[in-house]
């Protein structure tokens, strides 16, 4: 693992609540904690990879940013935290993301697009997230998600809870949710 800095700790007030938030600078990857004390034994922890299209502009190919503002109204409500991590478009960064949407706009699935460009079919890694709950001293979680690959990385960390997150797809996405389903074997 490269070096790893981190940030002070600052306060961040949004529409979901008022959150702390602290930066872990992992080369030239900058992911953000954002989280609600006083921190439980055992928080709720969502990990979620950065989506710019879905995120920030609401695409609706994806569902990115219902399964963000669902986690930040639920760790709002229970005192827990998002590790929101920089790895744009399953970690294959945001212009070959583009290029993975022309060639769904072209028939191709998720996983296909991003084989077409010569990746696999996630890219991401999670050896920071244990590191930044090591940081918090958190050795147990209750975790916010629906990919078996974030459950299996952890593995220093106990995960008491799998939280489930179900989103209603909607006609764009719906695609999308069935491949991850049957060809990355998320729990949908």
């Amino acid at each position: 693992m490269k070096e790893i800095k981190i940030s002070q700790k600052a306060n961040l007030p949004t529409r979901f609540g008022e959150f702390k938030i602290v930066s872990f600078q992992e080369g030239e990857k900058e992911h953000l904690v954002i989280f609600k004390e006083p921190l439980e034994e055992v928080p709720l922890v969502r990990v979620h990879s950065e989506c710019l299209t879905g995120d920030a502009i609401g695409s609706l190919k994806c569902d990115c940013r219902d399964q963000l503002e669902y986690a930040l109204k639920k760790i709002n409500k229970e005192n827990g935290m998002v590790i929101y991590l920089r790895q744009e478009g399953r970690d294959i960064g945001l212009f070959n993301k583009v290029n993975a949407y022309s060639l769904q706009d072209e028939g191709y699935d998720t996983v296909e697009a991003n084989h077409q460009l010569g990746f696999a079919d996630d890219e991401r890694s999670y050896e920071i997230v244990e590191y930044i709950l090591n940081f918090f001293k958190i050795k147990k979680i209750r975790l916010l998600t629906n990919n078996p690959r974030k459950i299996e990385s952890l593995k220093d960390i106990k995960i008491v809870e799998r939280v489930p997150i179900i989103i209603k797809p909607n006609k764009f996405n719906k695609n999308y949710l069935n491949t991850k389903k049957i060809k990355m074997g998320h729990l949908l």
